[in-house]
């Protein structure tokens, strides 16, 4: 991979991935077996950014961090997921080494961080209709190396995906619960602030009737009038007060070894 790949830029850009983020915790939580397990195993109540910071850890170490740390960091997510099983409150047993429950998570979190780099990428940056298709190439092994199968390769796989798990998904009470609480999250006002107005730009990013399977009434004048200006200016403020990536000037540096090599 190179900078100029899909994946790299979709992975690097910081105010995508954070709506992103938040955007695929609402999405995901709409599988009731997803949910359940997150509900029963997750500590998300006590620090629903530290979850979303270790999705986030994962996706760069796995994108931008050498071959040895990735299949560190793929091998210890395997050994977690043995862990979570239970069964949700409908009575089905559910586990999250499943195949077909990690090709869900992995797909709603795909679609909602390209979905953010297409909002708020500067708009030179943005991919074409061609490189959103090799994004979700590009993605697909580690997902596969989780244990997921049939993982859609392209837009129109990704998007065919969702229609067909459609009637599988819902809004359960804790999924209801949950997105409440992460809309609310913050130790102090200033992270309050920052995570509403964060999480009010990621419903943005989400499909009409998830949003209405979660309850969010915003209407499309607020959502791009409102809510994408406020979260594009607290993600450059998060992006400046963070400071270059170390990771991805890492990356930089191997590639740039191997090639000298």
């Amino acid at each position: 991979m190179t900078p100029a790949d899909p994946v790299w830029r979709v992975h690097g850009q910081a105010t995508g991935m954070l709506t992103g983020g938040f955007a695929a915790l609402m999405l995901q939580s709409l599988h009731p077996l997803a949910m359940a397990g997150v509900d029963q195993h997750s500590d998300f109540r006590a620090d629903p950014v530290g979850r979303l910071n270790g999705t986030v850890r994962f996706i760069t170490t796995t994108t931008f961090g050498s071959a040895p740390a990735a299949r560190e960091v793929i091998g210890l997510v395997r050994r977690i997921h043995t862990r979570v099983h239970g069964t949700a409150p409908d009575g089905r047993p559910y586990r999250a080494d499943d195949p077909d429950l990690l090709t869900w998570v992995h797909t709603a979190e795909v679609r909602s961080f390209l979905a953010g780099h297409q909002a708020y990428a500067p708009r030179t940056h943005r991919l074409t209709p061609a490189e959103c298709d090799t994004y979700y190439r590009q993605a697909a092994p580690v997902a596969e190396e989780l244990g997921a199968r049939e993982v859609p390769r392209n837009v129109s796989e990704a998007e065919s995906y969702l229609t067909r798990m459609r009637p599988r998904l819902h809004a359960t009470p804790a999924a209801l619960d949950s997105v409440r609480f992460l809309r609310a999250f913050g130790r102090t006002p200033q992270e309050r602030l920052a995570v509403r107005l964060l999480t009010n730009a990621s419903t943005g990013l989400l499909p009409g009737w998830a949003r209405t399977e979660l309850g969010i009434r915003r209407t499309a004048a607020v959502r791009v009038g409102w809510d994408r200006p406020l979260a594009t200016a607290v993600g450059r403020t998060l992006e400046w007060g963070l400071g270059p990536s170390q990771i991805q000037a890492a990356a930089r540096g191997r590639l740039a070894g191997a090639r000298q090599g």
